[in-house]
């Protein structure tokens, strides 16, 4: 039976949110809808009466696919709704913070993607999955994808007839780097002597820098580099890298503001040195990351790279060990990353060592506002928030912020 509803707000996936509650997909705040409810989400959605922030959706994928949620609004609506979640997020705290404007990557503009390949019997299918969906939707003309990403598409499929089964489903991530593309596949058939001579083969065939098959690299023609600063670092295969180069600068610029005057910091949740190598020029860095194959990373790159402070690294799992006090006395600024997780076991010592600054980079604002919470508790001020939309068009947010110790 087809009902009606009117949109009150967006949910933190994007989804409009009527009464009941009520969930229905690409929807904006004051649209009438219509359409039937199955369970608590709204099928078959048909806008009555649309507002005045819906727009046409820029991509021809945009209805199959489910790499964007918000694509129907203005980019002032998305960006303002963006900021908004913060400010909720802190609001829920307790917490007020100065909002700087949003930065928002350009289209095409994304240096990373993780796109799906299925084997058929025509050849293959390889692109993003529907939302909620296991089906995959080509996407030959996506808007935020770098074109040299799209470009590589064929590539993927091409492993896929090496090494996919009929059965699953490739997940083949498609990196950018300065010495070409970096390509790491998970799902694959395990690997026998006739595979990984095929898949050397591809490597050489399609000018890969390096292939990767379920973590094991099957062959580096060029160093994947990725240039950190005035570092160059190869991160291991499919290790985190920021999404785009436009939303890395912005989170760095942030940071650096952060910790300007620094003549020792500590980056917390490093990975290959995002952060770390950048703020290297200028003072004494110790990045602690738990995956000790990054730290590698990060060591190589700063010994190669000329002119850097010194860098000391430690693989250290920070949810289960994180820095105490007596650890932490020894630097002036903070820099702490966290996955979408938070930090709230490292944020708690950092309560107690009360160090001057903290530069904290998130992509959770709930979390990020619960460990803000705790440090305001132990006297500092949450000074500015600069929220970074290198996700465009999804309901990703990520932010930097400045904490300063009261005096």
């Amino acid at each position: 039976m087809t009902q009606t509803f009117t949109i009150t707000r967006l949910g933190h996936q994007g989804d409009g949110i009527a009464e009941g509650p009520v969930f229905a997909p690409r929807t904006l705040p004051g649209e009438a809808v219509s359409g039937t409810v199955v369970g608590q989400l709204l099928t078959e959605v048909r806008v009555e009466t649309p507002s005045d922030q819906r727009v046409k959706a820029p991509c021809r994928h945009y209805k199959s696919c489910g790499g964007c949620q918000l694509q129907h609004a203005s980019d002032a609506f998305v960006a303002d709704w963006k900021v908004e979640i913060v400010r909720k997020a802190l609001d829920a705290q307790g917490i007020e913070a100065d909002m700087r404007p949003i930065h928002t990557s350009p289209e095409r503009s994304r240096r990373r993607a993780t796109v799906a390949v299925r084997r058929t019997k025509k050849g293959t299918l390889a692109g993003f999955h529907g939302r909620a969906s296991d089906t995959i939707s080509e996407i030959p003309d996506c808007h935020l994808l770098h074109p040299d990403l799209i470009a590589a598409i064929p590539v993927a499929e091409a492993l896929a007839l090496l090494g996919g089964s009929r059965k699953g489903v490739l997940a083949v991530t498609l990196t950018l780097s300065e010495g070409g593309l970096d390509v790491a596949v998970k799902g694959g058939k395990p690997l026998d002597g006739p595979l990984e001579l095929a898949l050397a083969q591809a490597t050489e065939h399609h000018g890969l820098a390096r292939l990767s098959w379920d973590d094991e690299v099957i062959a580096t023609r060029q160093q994947p580099v990725q240039r950190l600063g005035t570092a160059e670092v190869v991160p291991p295969p499919g290790a985190f890298l920021q999404a785009t180069k436009d939303g890395e600068q912005a989170l760095l610029q942030a940071v650096l503001q952060v910790t300007e005057g620094a003549k020792r910091v500590v980056d917390l949740f490093a990975g290959s040195g995002t952060f770390s190598l950048p703020l290297a020029q200028t003072a004494e860095v110790h990045a602690v990351e738990g995956e000790a194959d990054m730290t590698a990373a990060l060591d190589q790159g700063w010994r190669k790279a000329k002119g850097l402070k010194r860098v000391t690294t430690e693989a250290r799992d920070l949810f289960r060990r994180p820095l105490m006090p007596d650890e932490l006395r020894h630097f002036d600024a903070i820099v702490l990353d966290p996955p979408r997780a938070g930090a709230e076991a490292q944020v708690s010592e950092l309560a107690q060592a009360k160090r001057p600054v903290i530069a904290y980079v998130s992509c959770n604002p709930v979390t990020f506002a619960r460990d803000a919470k705790t440090l305001v508790n132990a006297g500092y001020t949450l000074e500015w928030v600069q929220v970074v939309d290198q996700f465009r068009w999804s309901s990703h947010v990520e932010l930097a912020a400045r904490f300063t110790l009261n005096s």
